[in-house]
């Protein structure tokens, strides 16, 4: 059995909330300015979070198998097998964090 890489704090309850698919936990990990840069498209603040993910994320029953983790000062890098209704395939997750909180969350190809 593969050993699973150590994700750091707040990446790992996150990403465990992001298999839960819960959204408000999700939402709520997020810095009041965060952002999400989906392949280039920003979404920025809680609602328009809420809207992307409601649509390409949470709402679509996403589930990261994670396979890589790189963490350098304020940024961890994840990179992962991404499967749900809405897209599917490795992709790289790199989270800027900001206390406990994550104030930005890149999703590019694996």
């Amino acid at each position: 059995m593969m050993s699973m890489p150590q994700i750091p704090e707040p990446v790992a309850s996150f990403l465990e909330r992001v298999n839960a698919h819960d959204e408000e936990a999700f939402l709520d990990a997020f810095t009041p300015a965060g952002a999400v840069d989906d392949w280039g498209r920003t979404f920025t603040g809680r609602e328009q979070i809420a809207t992307w993910s409601g649509r390409e994320f949470i709402g679509s029953r996403g589930n990261l198998t994670v396979e890589e983790v790189e963490a350098t000062g304020n940024t961890v890098t994840v990179i992962g097998d991404w499967r749900s209704n809405h897209a599917n395939g490795r992709s790289t997750f790199v989270f800027e964090i900001d206390g406990d909180k994550l104030a930005k969350m890149t999703i590019r190809e694996g």
